[in-house]
């Protein structure tokens, strides 16, 4: 099950909506066969796996274990159910690492098995299943994006100056991982006054993989059409309090004011069907996000060296622990996770 979970996490990026999953075919102790989901709307992890077995040991297929870190699906999508190709193989045991959450499947994949005479184990590693999967439970059971917050803040805990001038806080080196983390999230946000400031592209244009849906608040239409959030190189939502419309580059999403903003964007993302969303910044923006208690991780990139002495206060977290701690150079990252 840790060769499942070690094969699926190099679908990371690359499967949203779909989950990460790998898959391994086990015969008298010897792999004979592993895949993973490589991307979606491509052959599932199952698929691949057993498309891996080479000719040679094809007749031991029937009589190997499959081990899979997601619960095999049941139903038609993008491609046909793969609890049904485990059953036509005549693989005669299934070992699973946790249900899958979405309503077409939860427990239908499993029950496929159990009815075609399978040997269905399942819960192994259920804990670490979950976790690399977090963005995709999140979502299905609380029909919300799972949201990580992200900013830089120099040593004395700004995250800019009260000027127009941009402050670079983090490194070249971290800058890089920050793209990494985009390519890893379904959209990323920014507020009004991010926007205006830094005129940031938010793509994925220091690594390898696509760039997420670009969202930006400008509740009153002020944000001139220059800026390269709007370039068209990937998809933009506007949340405005003027207009509704759905245009193919750039859709404008009508939001109210009477209403909490963070709310009202966490139930429009969910019915757009996106399921991780990357908070980058402003402080005011960030902070509305923790005080309704509407996020799951936080990445503070701290600066060993800069000081902004009167500067813009960084956000101040509640209900946190701190998962890792790691340097890259002259900067400082901690990862959080909010507390229940």
């Amino acid at each position: 099950m840790q060769r499942c979970l070690t094969l699926a996490e190099k679908g990371a990026g690359s499967t949203a909506p779909n989950p990460m999953v790998g898959a391994v075919l086990v015969h008298d102790g010897r792999i004979i066969g592993e895949g993973f989901h490589q991307q979606y709307g491509g052959p599932h992890a199952e698929v691949n796996c057993i498309n891996s077995v080479k000719q040679d040991d094809a007749h031991l297929v029937s009589q190997a274990t499959m081990y899979v870190s997601l619960e095999p699906c049941a139903h038609f999508g993008k491609t046909p159910p793969c609890a049904d190709l485990i059953v036509r193989k005549k693989i005669k045991k299934v070992v699973i690492g946790s249900l899958d959450p979405f309503s077409e499947v939860n427990g239908k994949g499993i029950d496929k098995l159990k009815s075609a005479g399978l040997e269905v184990i399942a819960g192994i590693l259920e804990n670490e299943c979950k976790e690399l999967n977090r963005r995709f439970f999140t979502f299905h059971t609380r029909h919300r994006p799972y949201i990580i917050l992200k900013w830089a803040q120099t040593a004395d805990e700004k995250t800019g100056t009260h000027g127009s001038e941009r402050l670079m806080i983090s490194n070249e080196y971290t800058n890089r991982l920050v793209h990494r983390w985009r390519s890893e999230e379904a959209a990323i946000m920014v507020g009004t006054n991010t926007a205006l400031a830094d005129n940031p592209e938010l793509t994925t244009r220091l690594w390898e993989g696509a760039s997420p849906v670009r969202i930006v608040v400008d509740m009153d239409l002020r944000l001139p059409a220059s800026l390269k959030l709007f370039d068209k190189k990937t998809k933009t939502i506007v949340f405005n309090s003027v207009k509704h419309e759905e245009g193919e580059s750039i859709f404008y999403y009508q939001v109210t004011r009477d209403v909490s903003l963070v709310h009202q964007v966490v139930h429009a993302l969910y019915q757009l069907k996106i399921q991780s969303l990357m908070v980058e910044g402003g402080t005011r923006l960030l902070q509305s996000f923790i005080d309704e208690e509407m996020w799951d991780e936080a990445r503070v990139i701290t600066s060993k060296q800069l000081i902004a002495h009167n500067g813009l206060p960084a956000p101040v977290l509640s209900n946190k622990k701190i998962t890792e701690e790691k340097d890259i150079h002259s900067d400082h990252i901690v990862y959080y996770r909010r507390v229940e």
